[in-house]
Order: structure tokens, then sequence, then C-alpha cells
């Protein structure tokens, strides 16, 4: 199966689910990130505010932004910058309805870098939306370690790549 046809047959499988099983997952998922040693000895972690279809991270951000330093990806034209959601930082709309915090761009390291997708297989392999944000942005750090997190549908055998796709050193979903 080609991109576009993953996309659009991982689009069918979410809407087999309710918001409420999707949260249900969020919460395994993000317990297992919690439960990884890479996380868990990340003292720095860039990872997203969630679309409506994606693996939810808000309860997750609210929790850990004061025990870790939390970076979050914002969109401005092609690239992803990423923000530190430091104490006061405050949100608004962004590209794409996506919640992004207001503060300066974060230009330090990072000990862990967690990647949502549209599709994942267990090889690492990752499809985004399409744009290659992530792709462009992960190529400048590839010496940080890198999760894909992703419902369990979205685990699937193979994902085409392209030479310019970067990898996922794992993959935590519901079922993995």
């Amino acid at each position: 199966m080609d991109k576009k046809g993953l996309r659009a047959n991982i689009k069918l499988l979410k809407k087999q689910h309710t918001k409420e099983q999707l949260l249900e997952q969020s919460e395994v998922i993000l317990s297992k990130l919690e439960q990884h040693p890479d996380f868990q000895k990340a003292r720095i972690v860039m990872i997203y505010s969630a679309l409506p279809d994606e693996v939810q991270t808000q309860a997750f951000l609210e929790k850990w932004r004061h025990k870790k330093k939390i970076i979050l990806p914002t969109v401005v034209g092609d690239d992803i910058i990423p923000v530190e959601l430091a104490e006061s930082t405050g949100f608004a709309v962004g590209d794409f309805n996506i919640l992004e915090p207001q503060n300066e761009p974060y230009t330090g390291d990072y000990d862990l870098i967690v990647v949502p997708g549209v599709a994942f297989d267990r090889n690492g392999n990752r499809i985004g939306r399409g744009r290659g944000y992530y792709d462009r942005f992960l190529c400048k750090h590839l010496n940080v370690k890198r999760i894909g997190i992703c419902f369990d549908f979205q685990l699937v055998d193979e994902v085409p790549t392209e030479p310019n796709d970067i990898k996922m050193d794992e993959v935590i979903s519901s079922i993995s």
C-alpha cells in the first residue's frame, strides 16, 4: 500500500473508535512511556500537543511540565520550531488548529523526542501527514533517542519509506 492509501486506511480505522476509546488507549500508551527507562532518565523531553485524532498528551504535559523540561513543537512556515513549556507559558491556536506554546524558541539539547505519526511499523518506520515537518526536524537530531507513539491500529506490518524518512528507535502503542 502506498502512503496515500495507508493514510486513508488509518483515517477509516480511527472513525471506528469513539473519543473515549482513544482517550483510554492514550492513557495506556502514555503510562508505558512514563515507565520507559529512557523517559525516566530524560531531563529534557520534546513531545507534542495533540491533534484530536492523535494520542492525547494534554494531561501528560500538565503532569510532567513541572518535573522535566518539556519542549513542544510549533510550526513556522515549513519548519518545526521547538519551544519550552515553561511555568508561565501560555498557548495559542497555531497552524492546523494545534495548541502551540507561546515562548521563545528553544535552542538546547534533548534527551528524548516523542513523535506522533499516522502509521508506524515495528522497524520504526513512520509516516506523518505528508508535509515532512518531523523528518526535517529529526534529521538535525539523529543522536537523540526517538520514540513514536500511536494507537494500536496505527501499528502496521510495513510503512512505505523514502530516503529522507527518519526512523524511530522504538514505537509504543497500546499493544506493543
